[in-house]
């Protein structure tokens, strides 16, 4: 199965080349599209004050982080998690620019940019010219936004990878019972036939109900019956009558 992660981060604003630093990481991972349950989710101190601003996005105060482990504290749990999966981000050069620039900090290998796959590019292809936030696109697929009362790396994380199934055509996907089916031609149609019982059913009808049915079948529709194009017993005996 393919394993993928989708990862959210928060921070203190928008460019760590300016002083931001990164303060919140969150990770589920999923296989061939469905989550698996596992999740990576950690509040990162910055070092740093947390402008007003960014506190009005997501509600991490500088209270909060003040005992939260630093990045280089975590990044080996948070790489471990990772693996060599591709990671799935909303706008990722964004989220990419500060797991690199936290990496580059305390020297630790980072993932290339071509294991980086941006659900902001896939959504513009697929709805160019109409806003593709996270949220734009959890109302549009009708994903529940009722939890998050702010922006939350994991809480998005979980947002984005509803999203990123819908991308995907996941959820058609599970729907999908090709694989268990054949097509069987019959009469002038095509029906979907799912292979023979291991225990067949006993029939509930008697022997004179049976009767009764086929002699008012006889009576009623003659050569005429849809019943025929299907090769039924009692509509040869018909044609045959």
């Amino acid at each position: 199965m393919a394993r993928e992660i989708v990862l959210d981060t928060e921070t203190t604003g928008f460019d760590p080349k300016t002083g931001d630093r990164l303060i919140e990481v969150g990770c589920i991972e999923i296989e061939d599209l469905l989550p698996t349950g596992r999740t990576f989710h950690t509040l990162v101190n910055p070092e740093r004050l947390i402008p007003p601003d960014a506190i009005r996005v997501h509600g991490i105060t500088d209270d909060k982080v003040k005992d939260a482990p630093k990045f280089h504290e975590i990044v080996g749990d948070l790489m471990a998690f990772i693996g060599d999966a591709p990671i799935i981000a909303h706008n990722a050069n964004f989220d990419r620019n500060f797991i690199d620039f936290e990496c580059g900090r305390c020297k630790h290998p980072f993932p290339g940019e071509d294991r980086w796959i941006d659900t902001l590019k896939l959504a513009q292809t697929r709805f160019p010219g109409m806003p593709n936030s996270l949220d734009a696109l959890c109302k549009r697929f009708k994903v529940s936004l009722a939890d998050r009362t702010f922006h939350g790396a994991l809480i998005d994380a979980r947002l984005l990878a509803e999203v990123y199934l819908e991308l995907r055509g996941g959820k058609e996907r599970r729907l999908d019972l090709s694989a268990a089916r054949t097509t069987v031609a019959i009469g002038p149609t095509a029906v979907s036939a799912y292979g023979p019982r291991p225990h067949a059913l006993e029939p509930r009808s008697t022997d004179a109900e049976r009767a009764a049915h086929e002699a008012f079948l006889l009576a009623t529709f003659k050569d005429r019956s849809l019943w025929e194009s299907y090769g039924l017993p009692a509509m040869e005996k018909a044609s045959a009558a």
